[in-house]
């Protein structure tokens, strides 16, 4: 009996020897893990802030770039005074340039001036836009012949026809040419081809005033339409020839 009993008791504290180890392992392990995982969590948690930061960045540059564009904006057609010498074709590219006086097909058979591209001051250019809209709509064109004339050129045109009546006297002081506001013009259809007019350009004889009793009736019709069309969009003409016209408005030159 003594021998089994001792037996027993062997048994016994081999089996709860066994107990105590198992305990002890599932004490200790999970406690790294509980460690490991605040630790993995904690990482990502920074990383937005720091993406945050460019964003701002970038969204504030374009802000800026925006508020500057307006300071270097070209400036506009409203900001060129009305006394400034401007190339007509600029603003009325369908009408016709036949600039005679840039060429020999002139009454002197001589060239005046080198340049071939027609000027005029930008507050007569704007009232002939409105002049070339109506002249559209009824299918004309206007035909330039002379507009602004340096004042070298009035003299030139003076050595060789010093007659009043159809050249002003450059020593009388600056001609209306020469102010930039005054032109030589006709109409043409839309095509480009001819409408009949009193005569052609620098005819100097009866028929080139605004009589019209010894022209047809079709050149009287043509030329007192464009004449009723320039005198409304504030044009006055000159007895003498038929095709000249000057702004009501004088303004003070510049040239560019």
């Amino acid at each position: 009996m003594d021998k089994k009993v001792i037996l027993l008791c062997a048994a016994a504290a081999v089996l709860l020897a066994g107990c105590g180890n198992t305990e002890e392992e599932q004490v200790i392990v999970p406690a790294p893990a509980a460690a490991e995982t605040p630790t993995e969590k904690t990482e990502p948690e920074t990383e937005p802030e720091t993406e945050t930061e460019p964003e701002t960045e970038s969204g504030t540059e374009p802000a800026t770039e925006t508020e500057t564009e307006p300071e270097t904006a070209p400036p506009t057609e409203r900001d060129i005074p009305d006394g400034e010498l401007v190339r007509v074709l600029d603003y009325i590219p369908d009408a016709v340039a036949d600039l005679r006086y840039a060429t020999t097909n002139n009454f002197t058979g001589k060239v005046i001036y080198d340049s071939g591209e027609a000027y005029l001051c930008y507050g007569t250019v704007k009232k002939l836009m409105k002049v070339q809209d109506e002249l559209r709509e009824r299918g004309f064109s206007i035909i330039i012949w002379d507009p602004y004339r340096p004042h070298e050129a009035q003299e030139k045109l003076w050595e060789v026809c010093p007659d009043p009546t159809f050249v002003a006297d450059p020593r009388n002081g600056i001609t209306s040419h020469s102010r930039g506001n005054t032109i030589d013009l006709g109409i043409v259809y839309t095509d480009g081809s001819k409408v009949e007019l009193p005569s052609d350009f620098d005819e100097f004889s009866a028929i080139a005033d605004r009589d019209y009793s010894d022209v047809s009736e079709e050149a009287a019709e043509n030329s007192r339409m464009l004449e009723d069309i320039m005198v409304r969009n504030g044009f006055y003409g000159y007895w003498g020839e038929w095709w000249h016209y000057s702004d009501n408005d004088t303004y003070e030159l510049i040239i560019p």
